[in-house]
């Protein structure tokens, strides 16, 4: 039997993942049964493809070529298998997914039914988190992400753009009154978020150029979700994607403030998934499904 196919796609898992044993995890297999697979693979072609130490691995630079070549080469095929029909019907199967607790709860949960429906053989195991999350090691098959993408190795499809708002409820501005310009959120409590990588400043257009305030107040949230519902308890002023609030501010129970020093800022949100390895018809279903239900307030 012919295993080219077999050794090539545990070649681009291995190339991906960064070790046999974080590529054996993802196949299911063991890291002995992966360590042949390449072997079996270099003897094939005569070259050394993955450089191996006793603390890591490496490609050459015949690996590098041979992973770009598989990899459009698995493209292809994946595109050559779709373009007859049955889709559809033949996707199926557990698919894992990973997405922010806003994105999830406003966003996605609302038309994942229709997909259920569309795809009655495919069950979604989904998990909401605002922590980053590594694929491989999770083993979720698609990562939807909100801000800048930091994964590198992973393919991305981008869903929408998401402008930023600042917001407050009307019981917490009858208090406190609403700023009418950056420099009077010095005297309001603005919520801030506890993320590694937030950063205590928001961004103005003032007089035609944009500039950072550094904005205080006595609470921080882990996720968007928790802020959220601090400011409509009340808490202070937030600044979020609209997508996130966007039902809340049709209903008058936040109000949006100072759209007019908007520096024109938002977030792209992208879904991710392994790109050394070409996507399964489910994970496909599952894309294109998003790319033509997802409707971003």
């Amino acid at each position: 039997m012919d295993n080219r196919f077999g050794d090539m796609e545990i070649f681009l898992s291995v190339a991906h993942s960064g070790s046999f044993a974080a590529a054996a995890r993802m196949l299911r297999v063991t890291p002995s049964a992966v360590s042949r697979s390449v072997s079996r693979l270099e003897a094939r072609l005569g070259v050394q493809l993955i450089a191996r130490t006793t603390r890591a691995l490496a490609l050459t630079a015949d690996g590098e070529t041979y992973r770009d070549r598989v990899s459009a080469l698995m493209d292809d095929l994946s595109d050559i298998e779709g373009s007859f029909g049955g889709e559809e019907q033949e996707a199926k199967g557990l698919l894992r997914v990973n997405a922010s607790v806003p994105f999830g709860t406003h966003c996605l949960l609302p038309i994942l039914p229709r997909f259920l429906e569309r795809f009655p053989a495919v069950t979604v195991e989904l998990a909401l988190s605002d922590t980053l999350i590594e694929l491989v090691s999770e083993r979720a098959d698609i990562a939807i992400r909100i801000g800048p993408l930091r994964d590198v190795g992973l393919k991305a499809k981008k869903l929408g753009r998401s402008r930023m708002v600042l917001v407050a409820s009307p019981g917490y501005l009858a208090r406190h009154g609403a700023p009418k310009e950056p420099g009077d959120l010095e005297n309001h409590a603005c919520l801030r978020f506890s993320f590694r990588r937030s950063v205590d400043t928001w961004p103005f257009t003032v007089d035609g150029r944009v500039v950072s305030r550094t904005v205080n107040g006595p609470f921080l949230g882990n996720s968007g979700e928790v802020v959220r519902l601090m400011a409509l308890a009340n808490g202070g002023i937030a600044r979020l994607g609209h997508f996130h609030v966007a039902k809340d501010l049709a209903a008058g129970r936040l109000v949006e403030l100072l759209s007019s020093f908007h520096p024109g800022d938002g977030e792209d949100i992208h879904a991710l998934y392994l790109g050394e390895q070409h996507p399964s018809r489910t994970v496909r279903a599952f894309l294109d499904f998003l790319a033509s239900e997802l409707v971003l307030p």
